[in-house]
């Protein structure tokens, strides 16, 4: 695997501090993509041990809530090969750090009904994310004042609540709701 670039100090691409890997490789070709050089699966860096240990401390401070992953296409069936053996070091080193992807992929029809049929990795992985963003970013639908998501189409995810009830369960910004109030 490869990725394009990482992010040590992140605060578009999920709540609080966050570390962002944007990983390389992606099939979707959006129109207007704001990530096109990641479409290549072999654009950036090598993945390596090294950029795991450089992750993984990049992760430690207590400012950071958690990792963002994104891409190209982190669910790419190839990226999740890749990405799952650190996920599993993330989620046994620093459990207390929250995990969010970005997907092009639907929730419910690729990911669960074709991901999860034909990828042993798929399941996993879905059980250490927290929350998932998903949908290919849609010009028609850009709305640049939405938070976390380019386009209106997108949904943010709440993850292991919808495994556990069966259903999409939608993320819920408690922090916008505070502001709100």
């Amino acid at each position: 695997m490869y990725y394009a670039e990482i992010k040590t100090c992140d605060i578009a691409n999920g709540p609080g501090v966050r570390v962002s890997l944007f990983v390389s490789g992606c099939t979707h070709r959006c129109q207007n993509c704001f990530n096109e050089e990641t479409w290549d699966f072999k654009y950036g860096s090598p993945f390596t041990a090294q950029t795991e240990n450089d992750l993984l401390n990049a992760l430690r401070p207590a400012y950071v809530r958690g990792l963002t992953l994104l891409g190209g296409e982190p669910l790419e069936h190839s990226n999740q090969q890749g990405l799952l053996p650190f996920i599993r070091r993330v989620k046994k080193e620093l459990p207390e750090k929250d995990i969010w992807c970005y997907t092009g992929y639907t929730f419910e029809r690729d990911v669960l009904e074709k991901m999860c049929a034909e990828w042993e990795e798929t399941k996993e992985l879905l059980s250490c994310i927290d929350v998932l963003v998903d949908g290919e970013f849609v010009q028609e639908f850009k709305d640049l004042g939405l938070r976390f998501r380019g386009s209106s189409n997108q949904r943010i995810i709440d993850l292991q609540k919808s495994l556990r009830e069966g259903r999409t369960v939608l993320w819920e910004d408690t922090w916008m709701k505070v502001r709100e109030t």
